[in-house]
């Protein structure tokens, strides 16, 4: 039995979790969203705002778990040829996401206006 593999498999459902509730906070944003565009209610523009923030720090906080395992992959000694492949690979994916993280952060903290569509899956 492999423990390092069950205790990552733990975490991730954790991970999933939290996703969930990432969902559920993302649907009450585009609550207060339309509720802003609509009827030009600034406090519902400030808890769209602010939940959003909260919803992608916690994502960008994920990125690096998943960042860190796959450096901690690609940096792992006597492996095949295809499992370099495909921990290069996943490295890439994962950085990638991570920089959609810290942009969408950057967007969602300076556009004041909402001028910008945040839309993320």
């Amino acid at each position: 039995m492999n423990i390092n593999r069950i205790k990552k498999i733990e975490t991730e459902n954790k991970i999933w979790l939290i996703y969930l509730v990432i969902i559920i906070m993302s649907y009450f944003a585009n609550y207060y969203e339309r509720d802003y565009f609509e009827n030009h209610n600034l406090k519902s523009k400030e808890i769209y705002q602010k939940t959003n923030t909260i919803i992608f720090i916690t994502l960008i906080i994920i990125y690096l778990y998943f960042e860190d395992d796959s450096i901690k992959s690609f940096k792992e000694k006597n492996k095949s040829q295809k499992k370099k492949l495909y921990d290069t690979l996943t490295l890439i994916a994962s950085t990638a996401v991570l920089i959609s993280g810290i942009i969408f952060l950057y967007v969602i903290i300076d556009d004041k206006n909402l001028d910008s569509e945040i839309a993320f899956n």
